[in-house]
Parts: C-alpha cells; sequence; structure tokens
C-alpha cells in the first residue's frame, strides 16, 4: 500500500503542539494511513511523551529518506533549538523563531519533493512576531516561503467547508479589498480543491456582504451588485456550479443540511464562527493555493492546558487525514 510522507511540524513549544503530535502519533490509523515525520525538537517530543503517557519512542532522523516509520516510534528532524527549562503556557520568543523554523524546513522538504504535505500544529503569532518574523499567521508565512502571491483559508468541520475570500484583516479594510476577480480566484482554488478530493461538480454557495445579501439594494451601497455578481457570472460561464450570493444567515445551515459542498466567506467572522461551532475539536484548516499541501489544526496553542496533557487532538488526526486526502500518492519503494 501507498502512504504519502506528511511533514508534521511541531508548532510553538509552549503551547499544546507537541502533546496533540505525539497524542496522534499513538493512533493506529495514522500509521495505516500516512508515513509521518515530525519537523521539531526532539527533546520537547519526549517531554509530551511523558506528560501524555503514550509511550513513544523519540526517533531522530536527518530526513525522511533515514526514517524508519515503525509504530510506536516518532521519527523527528531534530532542530535542537528549544531549552529544556522553556515553560509551557508562556509567550516566548525562543519558541516563537522554533516554530518558524520547523514550518522553513518543513517546507523545503515538501518543495523538494521529499515529502507529500505539510500538517502543522499551532504557534502563537505573539510569539512569532517576538521573534521578528512579522506574519499574520500560519497562512501568509507559508505564502512568503514559497514565493506564492495569493492563497486563500479553508476551514473544514463535520459536515461544512468555508473557503474565505479575506482573512486577517479588519472588517472595513475586507470589504474594501473585495472584488470581481478575488472572488472569482477564490472560487476557483476552492472549486479545484475539492475536484482533486474527488468531488467531481462541487456545488458552490457564494455569501453577500451586507445582512440578506444587501436584499436588492436595501442593505448597503450597491456592494453585492459590484463585488460578486461579476464574479458568479464569469464563473457559471464557465460551468462551475457557483450560487449567489447569498444571505450568510442561512447559507451555512443549508450547507451543514447537504445543499452546498462549499461555502465562500467574504471575511473572517463570516466563515469561522460557523465552522467553530459545528466542530472546534475536529476542525482543520487548508491553505489553499500553495505548491505544496498544508492542512492545520483549527485551534491555537491553548497555553491555558499547555504541559497538563489535557490537550484533544482530535483536530490533529483530522487534519494528518485531510493531508492524506489530498497528498498525491507515493512508492514506498
Amino acid at each position: 500500500m501507498e502512504r504519502p510522507i506528511v511533514g508534521i511540524t511541531m508548532g510553538d513549544a509552549a503551547g499544546v503542539g507537541p502533546e496533540v503530535v505525539v497524542r496522534a502519533l499513538a493512533d493506529p490509523d495514522v500509521r495505516r494511513g500516512s508515513r509521518p515525520l515530525v519537523v521539531g525538537d526532539a527533546a520537547r517530543l519526549r517531554r509530551a511523551v511523558e506528560i501524555t503517557g503514550t509511550g513513544l519512542a523519540v526517533r531522530t532522523v536527518d530526513g525522511p529518506e533515514d526514517a524508519a516509520f515503525e509504530p510506536g516510534t516518532v521519527d523527528v528532524i531534530d532542530l535542537d533549538c528549544i531549552p529544556a527549562d522553556l515553560p509551557f503556557g508562556e509567550l516566548s520568543a525562543t519558541a516563537g523563531e522554533g516554530a518558524y523554523r520547523f514550518i522553513e524546513r518543513a517546507v523545503r522538504l515538501a518543495v523538494e519533493g521529499r515529502i507529500d504535505a505539510i500538517c502543522t500544529a499551532p504557534l502563537n503569532k505573539e510569539a512569532l512576531h517576538a521573534a521578528g518574523h512579522r506574519f499574520p499567521g500560519h497562512t501568509e508565512l507559508l505564502a512568503s516561503l514559497t514565493g506564492t502571491d495569493e492563497v486563500s483559508m479553508m476551514l473544514t468541520a463535520p459536515k461544512l467547508k468555508v473557503i474565505h475570500v479575506t482573512t486577517h484583516i479588519g472588517l472595513v479594510d475586507a470589504v474594501e479589498r473585495i472584488e470581481p476577480g478575488l472572488v472569482e480566484r477564490t472560487v476557483r482554488r476552492g472549486h479545484a480543491t475539492l475536484v482533486k478530493a474527488g468531488v467531481a461538480e462541487p456545488r458552490i454557495a457564494v455569501c453577500g456582504i451586507n445582512p440578506h445579501a444587501g436584499e436588492n439594494g436595501l442593505f448597503g451601497h450597491g456592494e453585492e451588485e459590484a463585488k460578486i455578481v461579476p464574479a458568479i457570472e464569469r464563473l457559471t460561464a464557465d460551468g462551475i456550479d457557483a450560487r449567489g450570493p447569498l444571505p450568510a444567515d442561512t447559507v451555512f445551515f443549508r450547507a451543514v443540511r447537504g445543499d452546498f459542498d462549499l461555502v465562500v466567506a467574504m471575511y473572517h467572522d463570516q466563515g469561522h464562527g460557523p465552522v467553530k461551532v459545528m466542530g472546534l475539536e475536529a476542525g482543520v484548516n487548508i491553505t489553499v493555493g500553495l505548491p505544496v499541501i498544508r492542512t492545520s489544526v483549527d485551534h491555537g496553542t491553548a497555553f491555558d492546558i499547555a504541559g497538563t496533557g489535557e490537550a484533544d487532538h482530535a483536530s490533529m488526526l483530522e487534519a494528518i487525514r485531510q493531508a492524506v486526502e489530498l497528498a498525491p500518492a507515493r512508492s514506498e519503494g
């Protein structure tokens, strides 16, 4: 059986990343579906094994070619950058630098074709900034490292997939930035991702910006007609089943009911809220438009419980599963 090599970055060492990684790698289903390779800090992973009681052995390797991928063992490319006394649950520039370096190495491996997908544990934006890396989050960091001009954030939860036209900017700025070309490119990225995942003809719902999608000009200043309708007209002319603009207060319910395969949200909170209500523990973040496959947990570093062994690893399991779904198959040799 061919299993993709999934590079799993450890995330912020002061957060729950190390714990959810080792818990996930103790699950036999992960081994059956993938060949997991952690990019992180071996000593921190060993501490996470102690905290979680998973009983895994941590084995350092130089690269994917040296990994054994054996049950009961965590293969890790050890960047050895986290001090043994780094406390859990505290903001740290050292942990922020480590999180950056883990991502940087994983991207290099993916671009070189040595791993098939990247799955990321959570980083902390403040820690990343404290280390001198001024990115709003993983999405923008990955775009920079791969030289990608434009990517989209897709969030998934049980029965719901949402892709965002804009993400980490203020609401006023988001409305200003939305324009037909950006809407069209976002829908096309989402459509291509679903087709690759096996949905032959995705049904895509496109949200409006204003309440009730403007209700024929009653709300707003004609944003739907100016910014969204032209994109939908071009998409439908190309045979893409994109419908809208639709009222955001009902479209997510309709998607969960099964009417749509994907919802296109215009701004951060319009899309994030419904996804997190549907499944915060099992949510997954997918960066769409990169030259490499990347999935991530849809939760933060959870400093309040880091180091306690209480972190839920369901989102990491689902993120690995979706990385496997999206990754190309390869021969094991």
